[in-house]
């Protein structure tokens, strides 16, 4: 393994694909949800060198442990094919297993390999996982280039959704409200002309006026709800969630912590993602039941959904999640979708709030 790790790092392509693979196979058994960075030559070859010492002792502890534990339990199972000759013309010719492996590997040393092996192998599996995570991780240099890029894209994208968000605002109001304010200074203009002429008119004017005027507000408070819906200012983040939790298609367990004051832009990004996610969990997961957790950790706010659908949810599928991830890096955070064929599936979103 080590011999085929020097081999693949190599080639760069090759290179990256197989340090990528380790830290995907670390993430996975410490549980935790692995980004795909970019690594440079130097940390691989560090990486490399602890591989070949550390991860090639674990290897041999590991086998060791396993292969004698084996060996004590096969041992008595065929003790009967190696029977014990005590004929001292052929004593030389005696099986050594037969004749003394009772004496080299007993039944209290196979006890001692078992007890090191359920003990210390998983210490030893996630403390090498942790070493990989930490090996493999970029220097500070890429890091403050990596961030750089990241900035660069999520700015562009954040003003374009800017751009979009305003466009989408002017639409609404020239079509709706705009529009409908137009027919009522029709109406009132008509209605002032049959003033002392016509009543009949003028009271059907007026009539028409104030119904289109009504349904002008409620689409002009639909436009406004759609900038900063109005239930986080009336409940705050927690009680605007639980309300959108319990107005779900699927049942939903909800756990939010304290959050104590958050920005209104954190609020209101936080509040259409987890509008967005739970109205995908409704749509296309085929999901019996979904939860949602919310915490803030200093200057982190957290927020996962999960259900027990079918998985597979990818963000080209049209499930929104590009949306959900523009969104959320327009503000500098981050979006991880983990969705197996199969399921669950897990949104964790993590939004700065400092």
């Amino acid at each position: 393994m080590s011999l085929l790790s020097f081999i693949l790092l190599c080639h760069p392509s090759t290179r990256q694909s197989w340090s990528e693979w380790h830290r995907q196979r670390a993430g996975r058994l410490l549980g935790r949800p692995v980004s795909a960075q970019s690594i440079g030559l130097p940390r691989h070859l560090y990486w490399l060198a602890l591989h070949i010492t550390l991860g090639l002792a674990c290897g041999l502890v590991t086998v060791i442990c396993v292969s004698n534990a084996l060996l004590v339990v096969v041992t008595p199972l065929l003790w009967w094919a190696f029977p014990v000759n005590d004929d001292p013309k052929t004593v030389l010719d005696m099986p050594v297993v037969g004749s003394y492996g009772d004496v080299a590997i007993g039944p209290s040393v196979g006890n001692l390999l078992f007890a090191v092996g359920c003990l210390a192998l998983p210490w030893f599996a996630t403390g090498y996982a942790r070493l990989t995570l930490a090996v493999l991780a970029p220097s500070r240099t890429q890091r403050l280039a990596d961030r750089v890029t990241t900035l660069t894209r999520t700015r562009s994208d954040a003003l374009e959704a800017h751009a979009a968000e305003l466009r989408r605002i002017e639409r609404d109001l020239h079509d709706g409200p705009q529009a409908q304010l137009v027919a009522v200074a029709m109406r009132l203009a008509v209605a002032r002309r049959c003033l002392g002429r016509d009543l009949v008119t003028l009271a059907r004017m007026l009539r028409e006026a104030t119904d289109i005027t009504e349904e002008a507000m409620v689409e002009l408070r639909e436009v406004l709800r759609g900038i900063y819906p109005p239930i986080l200012a009336d409940r705050g983040l927690g009680g605007a969630l639980r309300t959108v939790a319990s107005r779900g298609g699927v049942p939903v367990s909800i756990d939010i912590g304290e959050l104590h004051r958050i920005p209104a832009a954190i609020e209101t990004i936080a509040y259409f993602v987890v509008t967005e996610a739970l109205t995908n969990v409704a749509k296309h997961s085929r999901a019996t039941r979904a939860g949602l957790r919310v915490w803030r950790t200093e200057d982190v706010l957290t927020i996962v959904v999960t259900d027990n659908g079918v998985g597979g949810a990818r963000e080209k599928g049209g499930s929104g999640l590009a949306g959900l991830r523009g969104r959320a890096q327009a503000l500098d955070g981050c979006l991880t979708v983990l969705s197996p064929a199969g399921g669950p599936t897990t949104i964790t979103v993590e939004l700065p709030c400092g």
